[in-house]
């Protein structure tokens, strides 16, 4: 099953913090959610909707924020999250390097970044190189989901920006 692979690129230890940044909640979601909660973690989704809208009972133990603006940044402290994972919002959202920015801001030292994009609307090229750009190493692109193009990078404890 090709969640199964997803998931294995997921290490969660007890405590940690995901957080998904999406347009819309889906399969991927739930599986983090759920992969998160068994090591007392916590699941932080901030969806990019111009109106609230009814989630998911499954979603129910998520920590969710609405933003109804795709010119707004999503709230988030320093520091605070061990994989930030952007789910079709990087493309549309209008300020893709302000999210790059809170993102690098809000991980954890050797902490991982995540972009999902629907397959063939990303440049994988440019967006490995938008990484490298934003002081996020060994960008990798993963096929592990026949809908989503998938890349991968690590942020590293004194390179770069050194937060």
């Amino acid at each position: 099953m090709q969640l199964e692979q997803f998931l294995e690129l997921f290490n969660p230890l007890p405590g940690n913090h995901y957080i998904q940044v999406t347009t819309k909640p889906d399969a991927t979601t739930k599986a983090l959610l759920n992969m998160i909660k068994e090591v007392d973690g916590e699941f932080r989704l901030a969806i990019y909707a111009e109106d609230e809208f009814e989630l998911d009972n499954s979603l129910a133990d998520a920590k969710v924020q609405f933003v109804q603006k795709f010119n707004v940044p999503f709230r988030t402290l320093p520091r605070d999250n061990d994989i930030v994972i952007f789910k079709d919002i990087l493309t549309q959202h209008s300020n893709p390097k302000l999210l790059l920015k809170i993102a690098y801001t809000t991980l954890a030292n050797t902490a991982d970044i995540v972009i999902m994009e629907a397959k063939g609307k990303m440049d994988i090229e440019a967006t490995k190189q938008l990484l490298e750009d934003f002081e996020f190493r060994a960008p990798n692109y993963i096929d592990v989901l026949d809908e989503y193009d998938l890349v991968m990078a690590k942020k590293m404890h004194m390179w770069g920006n050194g937060l």
